[in-house]
């Protein structure tokens, strides 16, 4: 009976805690440490509780994973019989995916060969689990197939922290293709909301692109956001003959490769903001034949830096564009000519290519 109650009150101390003994086998953990480690179990090796990637079974025996910092300030606690702090970096599971994180855990011996181990810094740990858990939101907010309206297109998003401030994004009006790209501005979980917000309030069944940028605006400035938020946009409509194209403040141009070179495509427009209380938008078209390469990119793909501080810049893009047969051969070597260039990328990184 006094052990039942003693669980119950461990279980509802606010403390992430865990009790092993010299083998690391895992004899208790309350509910605060459970809620940390998601996905791992209430017994069995530590490894296994906290989500461990690596071996768990080789937790608490010769041979076990060497500078394991967790395993080594229970070990330690036990020889010495003192209390240990330890600063612990790990790779652990979250559902699908693995992700890094760091605590300090605070040993101390509890006698009849067991230690507890205490986690010191559980608020930090649950920003990382937030965080991991709104960059798989985000990864779900790309776009899901190859084709739309009967073309097909490649794409490549590089954030260049968890959380990115670009949103490419392709779908299907009628029997058109459509592709819009944006650029939030800032960096980070600001810009990852703002991105988000982009990806519901744009009106995919708008006329056109102009249309949709018109309301993306109306929307943007119902937020009543400070004068430094802001979005740039490239959109664009390709029906059987025709690209028609919309951009509201986004500098970089589209590419369209076809037997005659490659054409560099823009339009002066000021991006969505509150800068302006009646910004206009107005649709171009241009004609397109089959087997040509039509691209849109933001700028952290051209500005992208090497360590001399020179840019990638269009020509460079322009030029893997050139030997290029499809989409997807485009975006495979842009991506690989960037990481040749910066080893670094310092920004978003987002292109998408369509096959005309």
């Amino acid at each position: 009976m006094l052990e039942k109650y003693l669980r119950r009150i461990i279980d509802n101390v606010k403390t992430a805690v865990v009790v092993a003994d010299q083998n690391l086998k895992v004899t208790l953990c309350n509910r605060a440490f459970r809620n940390l480690f998601q996905g791992g179990g209430q017994r069995g090796k530590l490894g296994n509780v906290v989500c461990c990637t690596e071996n768990v079974q080789k937790c608490g025996y010769d041979g076990g994973c060497r500078g394991c910092a967790l395993a080594g300030a229970f070990e330690d606690a036990f020889l010495s019989n003192k209390e240990i702090s330890r600063r612990v970096f790990q790779r652990v599971k979250s559902g699908d995916s693995v992700r890094e994180i760091a605590f300090t855990v605070t040993v101390t011996p509890l006698g009849g060969g067991l230690c507890m181990g205490s986690v010191d810094d559980a608020f930090e740990m649950e920003i990382a689990r937030e965080l991991q858990t709104a960059k798989n939101i985000q990864q779900r907010l790309l776009p899901a197939g190859k084709w739309a309206g009967g073309k097909k297109y490649s794409y490549m998003y590089i954030p260049c922290r968890d959380i990115g401030g670009d949103l490419p994004d392709v779908f299907t009006q009628g029997d058109d293709a459509c592709g819009v790209i944006a650029d939030v501005s800032g960096k980070g979980i600001s810009a990852g909301m703002l991105s988000a917000f982009v990806k519901a309030a744009y009106d995919k069944t708008a006329p056109s692109p102009a249309a949709a940028i018109k309301t993306l605006g109306a929307k943007f400035r119902e937020l009543n956001l400070d004068e430094r938020n802001y979005v740039t946009v490239a959109a664009v409509k390709i029906d059987n003959a025709n690209i028609t194209y919309s951009m509201a403040g986004h500098n970089v141009p589209l590419l369209l490769k076809s037997g005659g070179g490659i054409t560099r495509i823009m339009l002066n427009s000021p991006p969505v903001s509150n800068w302006f209380d009646n910004p206009s938008y107005f649709d171009d078209v241009i004609p397109y034949k089959k087997g040509d390469i039509l691209v849109l990119l933001t700028d952290g793909v051209t500005e992208c830096k090497n360590w001399k501080g020179e840019m990638f810049g269009v020509d460079k893009v322009a030029r893997t564009l050139s030997t290029a047969r499809t989409a997807d051969d485009f975006i495979k070597s842009l991506e690989s000519n960037l990481r040749d260039f910066c080893n670094d990328l310092n920004d978003d990184i987002t292109a998408i290519a369509f096959d005309l």
